[in-house]
């Protein structure tokens, strides 16, 4: 059975019957984990391994794991500062900033991929404008030469521990005060100010070999009216064309209020997202969303699509916990890693 565009969420630390039915549907090729689905390495490890042996090819598991307030698993996990920690020490020590975001991805992805998560949906690429309340810090920077720095240093980081790199939201969320997650959002600058501004970090990751990007839930009129997750402008013109992207595009989570002021049905987003040029699409937190995609949707994998996801398994470079903590350079990015909330708040945000 070959992997489906559908990636879901699951109840609790344990599969239910309800979710091993969901995930065994031919239309789901993932699962992505939240804090409620972790108690601590052994029980996680368990539960991936479940997740994989349910299927051949086996189902992609995700995870958002960036870094500060965006951290799912905390115990028995490095705690990993936020990108603006990195962005403050690049003000000062840009070889440093450097290195140090380089360190944050190999252990991000080595801790991750050890207890079987394939990826995580990271790094933001979005720019610090200074008034979005849902980037913020998850951001690395306002200046895009910056942001495609520490950005393309983390991806290097996470590729040393086995795991591909996804860039999100696509073309931009940082621009605009409102969340996507809970209102309707629109950014109404005109394209060239995107590509002049936003849209470097994601050229710049591109030509570096980025996996995969996730489109933000934002509707930017001077380009097209419907959110850039459900455009075939920005998804097959801008992002495969245009930027010569040829990746995985992840939507961002259909259940969201920014993609369903677009369309009320979550089956007709799903159809909505797919057809704009999403490869995989994102149901969370919405069991009776998921449901009626699965049982209404039909769509058949392109070939292109089932490339794009197989790529996106994670190699486990380390074999167990045991192992990876023994790893003196593993040791030693920790470490390093430890110490960046102390460099960073002796350096001023400029």
């Amino acid at each position: 059975m070959s992997l489906g565009p559908v990636m879901l969420d699951i109840a609790g630390t344990q599969l239910t019957e309800d979710d091993i039915k969901r995930l065994l549907h031919p239309l789901t090729g993932g699962v992505i984990l939240f804090a409620r689905n972790y108690s601590n390495n052994r029980q996680l490890t368990e539960l991936t391994q479940q997740i994989h042996a349910l299927r051949n090819p086996h189902l992609l598991i995700a995870v958002d794991h960036e870094g500060g307030r965006v951290q799912r698993f905390q115990k028995d996990f490095t705690r990993l500062p936020a990108m603006r920690e990195l962005g403050k020490i690049w003000d000062k020590q840009p070889i440093r900033a450097r290195h140090l975001a380089k360190q944050v991805g190999f252990v991000l992805a080595a801790e991750l991929n050890t207890c079987g998560v394939d990826f995580s949906f990271t790094p933001v690429l979005d720019l610090d404008h200074g008034q979005s309340c849902v980037i913020g810090d998850r951001a690395f920077h306002h200046d895009p030469n910056a942001v495609s720095n520490l950005a393309h240093n983390l991806m290097v980081g996470l590729r040393k521990g086995g795991m591909l790199a996804i860039g999100k939201h696509f073309p931009g969320h940082g621009y605009i005060q409102t969340d996507s997650h809970l209102e309707k959002s629109i950014d109404q600058r005109r394209y060239i100010d995107i590509e002049m501004n936003d849209l470097i970090p994601f050229q710049h990751m591109i030509d570096s070999g980025l996996a995969g990007i996730m489109p933000a839930h934002v509707i930017y009129p001077e380009i097209d009216q419907k959110p850039a997750g459900f455009s075939t402008i920005w998804l097959q013109k801008i992002l495969r064309t245009d930027l010569q992207f040829e990746g995985c595009i992840f939507s961002d989570d259909l259940s969201m209020r920014g993609a369903g002021d677009y369309l009320e049905s979550m089956f007709l987003r799903a159809q909505a997202a797919l057809t704009a040029g999403c490869d995989m699409i994102l149901v969370c937190n919405n069991p009776a969303g998921a449901d009626e995609i699965l049982t209404g949707l039909q769509w058949e994998m392109p070939a292109t699509s089932l490339s794009r996801l197989a790529r996106m398994h994670a190699r486990n470079n380390f074999g167990s916990l045991t192992k990876l903590h023994e790893n003196g350079e593993y040791v030693q990015a920790v470490r390093e890693i430890g110490a960046i909330g102390c460099e960073s708040r002796e350096l001023p945000f400029q």
